[in-house]
């Protein structure tokens, strides 16, 4: 709660950024000028502008080799190359930086570039700061700017395979254009993926075949001089057996061989993998040598992730010998330790990389903090998902232990957190609503600069606490429907206009629904209560009940509105939000398939009706009734937690808090399942991750009474415990019915109760752990 307050604070504070009112040079009839002789990826640079330019205004800029006008102008070079203004020095000169801005007295704009990345940069800063609308190009007098990236490391992975969300329906022209638009932010390397990955070999929507794209890929990279990473999983069975690795090599060798860049290789040892250390290690050492065969100065990273504690263990004796094979570490998802933990025990001159999920909402390395189940289980794991906040939050907190990062990301769906990430990677302090503010300018429109800017906070906004008494959904609605009004149709067309679109629409149908199918089971327990009180039969109660369950409708408009969006999405840029309309990867963003998902528990009733009509005694079918009606009360003197639930759980101890421990090792987070069966209560959980303990606590209670635990459990086998260690029951795998263990004596210590959960040792699984969805302290008489 602490958080989400924190949060609308600082929305908002940043509300009351000013944007500035500077006046503005035209350059709509500027030419530019090169200065010096350009190499071949300083002219890419500056065609990247001419043409970026004219996609969003349709102005042609010109170039010319002299003075030959006096057209205003964009002079282009490296900055020893060009003149500083009049009575001023360039005062920026460190790598990939550069020094932009307007000569005083005149109307020339300069791109002094510090090297070959500084010219591709400082055209990108200023492509951000352009308002370029039909006809037209101007930019802020006051524009200038004298930077130079903090991380070494800036970048995303982008991979051509079946599981993205969108990224297997591009074509190689797609695949520039999206390069060019992170170039804009200031990324400087870029991840791909090899042919055999955790991957069906095809998708419905390869345009061309994975190695082909792949090698394209990697040659536009080295166009633009951007560094070349491939994620290479490896997955073979045993790597012990020297003929796997013989085949390994000679895989590994034909990708390395085909592609025209590689700067670095990054070997997770999970998700997927299950090698351990002191067999993949060596197994690396020799793929190290096969990768220099062909990129001689190539390095090779490895992500420990997925490694169990006894290979935790080799790799961190093999790091204090330095291997001269390894350059780095990188840590990612599925890591069993924390980020300051690695850099800690980690010799201090090895470098860390960051692997940071950004493309997940939930089940992921950075789940979304006080989710709504409302929301968690239409959106699932891959929705379209702009975390500004949540992204600079985890940024501050875990970039300081690292170089650099290149982001884990799925799709598309992700776009904003990527902007979010590129910027801060270049400067820290820069304000979030600066780089929103850009973002807005550059990818939708000028007009749209600050209201699209704030609209992504909204949709932020949208995700934080109860759905239900959360009315500013319906605002962002409204502010994303009057900027649809507004909008051109260029602007309509425009992917990541539309994907706002839909994440706008798409929460408030699933809040209209959760409201109306909340209201529709309210009354349905009414018609129980009035068979438990005799008033009419059970059977016609559970009819009655069962035909208001099942009547209830959504917000047909905004429904519609939802599919439209997401047509215009799969055209636009190939998003597939949906399985049987788009051929989509199940579970990878599929938000269509689910946006109807029973948002009450109106299946699991249907299902208990149909066992209760069965009794043939109403005394009987009235008595499970009432335990339906009455689910959620312990009785006098009892307490019920809804674990998972935001308002629900008053007794979870909740740790340190997402702020501080954004991955949640400290603190319980949500788990969530989605079938749309069994009680709605189930569907979301509290989980400690791994072996941690998941712990209740209770105060004022009677210490001369005795208690029974009624507990539900989501995943196994859990072992139930109180604070002083007294075993209340052994370890046990009965997910999702209802148990009961008596209160050994003495639990109860000066009115308190601590209850605490664990898994086996070892056991959670990648990212998984204990998971407990109700409890209930039921004092007995």
């Amino acid at each position: 709660m602490l958080y989400r307050h924190f949060l609308v604070a600082l929305g908002a504070l940043l509300a009351l950024v000013p944007v500035g009112q500077a006046q503005s040079l035209d350059l709509t009839k500027a030419v530019i000028r090169t200065a010096g002789t350009l190499s071949s990826r300083e002219e890419r640079a500056v065609t990247m502008l001419i043409e970026e330019v004219e996609r969003r205004s349709g102005v042609r800029w010109r170039r010319e080799t002299a003075n030959a006008t006096t057209a205003p102008s964009i002079q282009i070079g490296q900055r020893t190359a060009i003149q500083p203004p009049a009575g001023s020095t360039f005062t920026e000169s460190r790598a990939e930086g550069f020094n932009n801005g307007i000569r005083p007295g005149n109307s020339q704009v300069y791109v002094a570039g510090n090297d070959s990345r500084g010219i591709l940069f400082g055209v990108g800063h200023l492509l951000r700061h352009l308002e370029m609308r039909r006809g037209s190009v101007t930019l802020s007098t006051s524009y200038k700017a004298a930077t130079a990236p903090e991380s070494k490391l800036r970048g995303h992975q982008l991979g051509y395979r079946p599981k993205t969300n969108s990224y297997d329906g591009w074509s190689v022209p797609m695949w520039e254009q999206y390069i060019r638009d992170l170039i804009v932010f200031g990324i400087n390397a870029v991840e791909l993926i090899p042919p055999r990955s955790d991957d069906d070999p095809d998708s419905p929507h390869f345009p061309a075949p994975p190695m082909e794209t792949m090698i394209a890929v990697s040659k536009i990279l080295d166009d633009y001089g951007l560094d070349v990473w491939v994620w290479y999983p490896a997955m073979d069975d045993d790597y012990s057996d020297p003929k796997t690795v013989e085949f390994a090599l000679r895989e590994w060798g034909e990708v390395f061989r085909k592609l025209p860049r590689v700067d670095a290789v990054l070997v997770p040892a999970g998700d997927p993998g299950h090698t351990p250390a002191p067999i993949l290690m060596p197994f690396l050492e020799k793929q190290t040598a096969n990768l220099r065969k062909y990129h001689p100065k190539a390095q090779m990273w490895l992500a420990p992730q997925g490694f169990q504690s006894d290979s935790i263990e080799f790799f961190f004796e093999t790091m204090a010998k330095h291997p001269a094979w390894l350059t780095g570490i990188t840590y990612g998802p599925q890591t069993r330790i924390s980020l300051p933990e690695l850099r800690k025990r980690l010799p201090a001159d090895i470098p860390i990389r960051h692997y940071p999920d950004i493309a997940h909402s939930r089940q992921a390395q950075y789940p979304v903090p006080d989710w709504d189940y409302a929301i968690a289980v239409t959106s699932s794991r891959e929705p379209i998902n702009p975390r500004p906040v949540d992204q600079a939050s985890i940024f501050h907190t875990q970039q300081k232990y690292a170089m650099g990062f290149i982001t884990y990301s799925e799709g598309c769906n992700d776009d904003v957190n990527k902007a979010i990430w590129s910027g801060l990677g270049w400067n820290q302090k820069t304000p979030l609503i600066e780089i929103l503010r850009d973002y807005a300018r550059y990818y939708i429109g000028p007009d749209f600069t600050d209201d699209f800017a704030h609209g992504l906070l909204s949709l932020e906004q949208n995700w934080r606490g109860l759905v239900s008494s959360n009315p500013g959904i319906e605002t962002t609605l409204r502010q994303f429907q009057e900027m649809e009004r507004r909008a051109l149709p260029s602007q309509m067309l425009n992917w990541r206009f539309q994907q706002a679109l839909y994440r706008a629409y798409y929460d408030a149908y699933v809040r209209r629904r959760l409201l109306t199918e909340t209201a529709a089971e309210q009354t349905a327990m009414s018609m129980l209560e009035r068979a438990i009180s005799g008033s009419i039969p059970s059977n016609d109660a559970m009819q009655n009940a069962e035909t208001t369950l099942f009547s209830t409708t959504g917000d047909n408009a905004l429904r519609t509105r939802v599919f439209q969006l997401a047509e215009a999405l799969y055209q636009s840029i190939r998003m597939q939000l949906s399985v049987p309309l788009y051929r989509g990867e199940s579970g990878r963003g599929n938000t269509l398939d689910t946006v109807d998902a029973p948002l009450n528990s109106r299946n699991w009733l249907r299902s208990q009706f149909n066992e209760i009509r069965k009794l043939p005694a109403e005394k009987d079918r009235v008595a499970q009734l009432s335990k339906i009606v009455n689910w959620t009360d312990p009785g006098p003197g009892g307490y019920y937690d809804d674990l998972g639930r935001e308002g629900a759980q008053p007794h979870l101890v909740p740790g340190v808090g997402f702020k501080d421990d954004p991955q949640f090792f400290q603190t319980p987070v949500a788990f969530f399942i989605t079938t749309g069966q069994g009680r709605s209560s189930w569907w979301d959980q509290m989980m400690a991750l791994y072996e941690n303990t998941l712990r209740l606590r209770y105060n004022d209670l009677d210490s001369n009474a005795k208690y029974r635990v009624r507990v539900v459990y989501g995943a196994g086998p859990l072992r139930l415990q109180t604070g002083t260690g007294v075993e209340i029951h052994g370890y046990v795998e009965k997910p999702f019915e209802v148990l009961e263990y008596d209160l050994p004596s003495g639990a109860i210590q000066n009115g308190s109760l601590t209850l605490q959960w664990n898994r086996t040792p070892g056991g959670g699984g990648p990212g998984r752990g204990c998971q407990v969805s109700e409890v209930w302290l039921v004092k007995l008489r």
